[in-house]
């Protein structure tokens, strides 16, 4: 069955916002309590839940970060479910199978529950001091169909990778998973339910989903289906979560799909503001998912083929760059010049566009899209040559350190990584390549190279996957960084400001407030407290005036982003350049180095966007 269809129809207006408010201000009489703490076990009386239980299928990205912020932020309990026990295990352990800033401490306090204990004589917050609770509400499970079967929302969050066979190979979504879940809540559901689709997807592919779930419902099951693509920027994702800049609901013109829509977002209006969530129809819900990827990659593919021409002239992309985005109208945003983009989504759903305008037949649209696929390709290939020829166009039996193998700083995602590209280029120019990531595991460095077409035992014979950044530049000829990790900049950074929140100030130490996490395997009830379940101290907030224990829970979630934003010590690169032969050769793919600095140490230094100070006549190569 195809998943979307090229035939476009009319689906009439859609309530506006002021209509899904007030839909929202009916559901009930009380409003929902959203910071997640009580004084007591129970909730309060008269309090009204519209969405009881959420249901995530998937685990990824996308549903583990969603599922902690929608948990920890309001009064729904969400269970999420994968078919791969490994990594529920790891969900439910202390090592999370996915790394972002802010999510280890989100994850534990949700899916663990916390106490708060208040000192009220020094507090000021008056009756509301004493023990606050939050109980766990956030779950996860290999049992797909008993959540399912519990649940009154179900975000489907699963794999929509591009085609790798048949008609749209290269190009079109497969969207296998989408579809079996869907015959997943058609089959096991009992009652009728929301679903709504998280995962990046074609046009019209919620009409595909609504008549499966018609098709296969059991007598008296309803299904509204709702589009609430996901705006995460990998690196971000918590951050963007907590504080989205815009939530986007798509349902049918019917009543129902108000209602489905005004039940989503309340959930939401329990820490968004009611201004940030924003409805429209399910076809412009998910085109905009697209469009806005397609947009940011556009802007990408345009500086990187600024760079090359910054490399030819002589101008400096980085002070380009920083021209153009002083101009209001087009801002600074995604204006780095790098090695190509990478991630899951931006190539994704490119190709998405392209398959879906030439499924129209809309050509020349298809290959203006296209255009910026081909010229991240090109960016890749013209690093690869730019450090070939700087190495005398000979790459054979030297080591290449590359630094960095995550597709950009803080994640562990390495999908569409242009480290991929890179080394399997180094590696077929016979180069010993030594890869140093802080937080991409070696087996998913294997499993890359050898998906990119890598010989397992080319890969064993020319392949070190290193435990420091040290350790991979030891000896090495030249040393390629590839992801912006904080650590390797040697530039100065700019102190971080002093965190001061909304009416707290931040300290190491305070005897007013105790966070601490409750045992897992405590009993529901037990108010037993314990330090060792969260990873960092958080004996750290001092209030004044507060009124309620709700004004805690923006103080924890404030609190947890500051806690993990630990990072690494800079490199030493003095100690990196007496480690390496001579001459020493650093490729800055992210533009994160001083220069300066480096040549001061003896390096010889060739930066994207930068004329490359290497003779002229051997930039020729390829």
């Amino acid at each position: 069955m195809e998943l979307f269809t090229s035939h476009f129809q009319a689906v009439g207006g859609l309530a506006s916002n002021h209509q899904i408010r007030d839909q929202i201000k009916g559901l009930g009489e009380t409003a929902p309590c959203g910071n997640g703490f009580s004084g007591s076990d129970e909730n309060p009386p008269g309090h009204h839940i519209g969405i009881r239980k959420i249901a995530c299928l998937g685990s990824g990205f996308v549903g583990g970060p969603t599922s902690a912020v929608t948990a920890f932020k309001s009064n729904v309990k969400v269970t999420v479910v994968d078919i791969n026990p490994d990594r529920i295990a790891a969900w439910k352990s202390m090592n999370l199978p996915i790394y972002e800033p802010g999510l280890e401490p989100l994850v534990f306090a949700a899916r663990d529950g916390v106490n708060i204990s208040v000192n009220s004589s020094s507090s000021g917050m008056g009756s509301n001091s004493g023990q606050f609770t939050r109980r766990p509400s956030l779950f996860f499970s290999t049992d797909v169909n008993k959540a399912i079967e519990e649940a009154d929302l179900i975000f489907v969050c699963v794999n929509t990778p591009t085609k790798a066979h048949g008609i749209g190979k290269g190009a079109g979504a497969d969207l296998s998973f989408v579809e079996a879940a869907t015959r997943s809540i058609a089959r096991v559901a009992k009652r009728s339910k929301i679903v709504v689709e998280k995962s990046t997807v074609p046009c019209r592919t919620a009409e595909s989903i609504r008549q499966i779930l018609s098709a296969n419902a059991h007598p008296g099951v309803v299904f509204d289906v709702l589009s609430n693509p996901e705006f995460l920027a990998e690196g971000t994702a918590v951050r963007d979560l907590l504080y989205p800049d815009r939530i986007i609901i798509g349902s049918m013109p019917t009543p129902s799909g108000h209602r489905a829509a005004a039940l989503l977002a309340e959930v939401y209006a329990q820490w968004v503001p009611e201004d940030r969530i924003i409805t429209m129809n399910l076809w412009s819900a998910e085109l905009s998912k697209l469009a806005a990827n397609a947009m940011l990659a556009q802007r990408i593919s345009s500086v990187n083929a600024l760079s090359a021409i910054c490399e030819t002239t002589g101008a400096n992309v980085d002070e380009v760059s920083h021209a153009c985005g002083l101009d209001s109208r087009i801002g600074p945003g995604m204006l780095k010049a790098g090695p190509g983009f990478g991630g899951s989504c931006f190539q994704k759903d490119i190709f998405n566009i392209v398959y879906l305008s030439e499924s129209l037949h809309l050509y020349e649209v298809a290959d203006y899209w296209r255009a910026i696929m081909n010229m991240n390709e090109y960016q890749k290939q013209r690093f690869t040559k730019r450090i070939i020829a700087c190495l005398f166009n000979n790459l054979a039996g030297k080591k290449i350190a590359v630094l960095g193998f995550a597709f950009k700083k803080n994640t562990s995602d390495t999908r569409e990584s242009p480290a991929i590209t890179l080394v399997s280029n180094f590696i077929a120019e016979k180069a010993k390549v030594a890869i140093y990531d802080p937080k991409v595991k070696e087996e998913q460095i294997w499993t890359d190279l050898v998906n990119d077409g890598g010989d397992i035992n080319d890969l064993r014979a020319n392949l070190e996957i290193c435990s420091s950044a040290y350790v991979a530049c030891n000896k090495a000829d030249a040393v390629v960084v590839v992801t912006e990790w904080q650590e390797f900049s040697n530039k100065t950074q700019p102190k971080a400001p002093k965190y001061t929140g909304s009416a707290a100030v931040l300290r190491e130490k305070t005897q007013n407030y105790t966070l601490k996490a409750r045992p897992p395997a405590a009993p529901k009830h037990t108010k037993s407290q314990s330090t060792s379940v969260l990873p960092h101290s958080f004996q750290v907030i001092d209030t004044y005036g507060q009124e309620s224990a709700a004004s805690l829970d923006k103080q924890l979630a404030e609190l947890m982003l500051v806690a993990d934003r630990e990072q690494k010590p800079p490199l030493d690169w003095g100690r990196i350049a007496d480690s390496m032969r001579k001459p020493r050769f650093v490729f800055d793919g992210r533009g994160i180095l001083d220069t300066d600095k480096l040549e001061k140490l003896g390096f010889q230094v060739e930066a994207i966007g930068r004329a490359s100070s290497a003779p002229q006549h051997a930039l020729v190569h390829g």
